[in-house]
């Protein structure tokens, strides 16, 4: 080919624009609850929560039902349902560097979709609005399921095909019970133990402060036969782990849980620098945490 043509040809075909990554270290600051924003998307198998749209995007679209899924068939972005409702899955296969961003774009994508249509959301979003700007801020209205059920249009759950997906999917749930005790705490059971895992909602450094000062004094964990295991460091706010015994039910921890609650505030609240024996705890908690992504 020659060279004048090969030119004629790159003029003719459009450049691709290439979308930029950029990483959001708190995704879900400034709503009014980020841990539980944070908690639903790392740590709850099945949870929902209805959402609200702005009236800008009403006028736009209709008054139609949200609702937040930590997971949807196939880990799927959005969901447009035959009735008009809209799902978004926190929990999903692709993912930019900013999971407001992420939501928000899958979120406007199933908001201009046919319903019973399948929403088309593209890997990297770019530019553009965030949760933030599109929903009605408040607390999160959490209901806990046992199941995925709340994924099916009436009638659905006869088609066998539908059954056993559903069937596979509530295979992998774990027992997991929402604690009136702390904002973002979680009893979960899993295989020969149980846990208590709690999204902290202050600053990372001034958590990881009082924890230590808890550790230093032997104050880090729920009571007997229970360990302090370690923490996750996820969305800009951390996440401690206790393993507890597997046969004691949940609401059983609710008072330790408050109790733990009533001395991390204490010890959050001190502002006197570390001694040596704080700065030891704080060393061996940084030795014991996972940042998840």
């Amino acid at each position: 080919m020659s060279k004048r043509r090969k030119n004629q040809r790159a003029e003719a075909t459009p450049k691709r624009e290439k979308v930029r990554d950029v990483f959001v270290p708190r995704p879900f600051e400034g709503l009014a609850d980020e841990p539980e924003w944070i908690a639903l998307r790392e740590l709850v198998p099945a949870a929902s929560a209805p959402l609200r749209l702005t009236p800008e995007l009403v006028e736009e679209y209709g008054d139609r039902p949200v609702v937040l899924a930590t997971v949807l068939p196939m880990a799927a972005p959005a969901v447009a349902k035959p009735d008009g409702r809209v799902l978004i899955g926190l929990q999903r296969h692709q993912q930019s560097g900013d999971v407001s961003r992420d939501l928000a774009d899958a979120l406007l994508c199933a908001l201009r979709t046919e319903p019973g249509r399948q929403v088309s959301v593209p890997p990297l979003p770019g530019p553009g609005p965030r949760l933030q700007d599109i929903l009605v801020d408040g607390p999160l209205e959490i209901s806990m399921h046992d199941g995925f059920e709340f994924w099916l249009d009436p009638g659905a759950g006869d088609d066998p095909t539908v059954q056993a997906s559903l069937e596979r999917a509530n295979a992998a749930i774990y027992p997991t019970v929402k604690l009136d005790a702390a904002r973002a705490a979680y009893w979960c059971q899993v295989p020969e133990k149980a846990h208590v895992r709690w999204v902290l909602p202050d600053d990372e450094d001034a958590a990881l402060d009082a924890l230590s000062r808890l550790g230093a004094a032997g104050e880090l964990t729920l009571g007997d036969g229970t360990k302090f295991a370690g923490m996750f460091r996820a969305h800009g706010r951390l996440t401690p782990v206790w393993d507890l015994p597997e046969d004691t039910p949940a609401a059983e921890w609710e008072g330790p849980v408050a109790e733990f609650a009533k001395r991390y505030a204490e010890a959050l609240g001190e502002r006197e620098p570390l001694d040596a024996a704080g700065r030891r705890a704080r060393q061996g908690l940084l030795g014991r945490q996972l940042t998840l992504r």
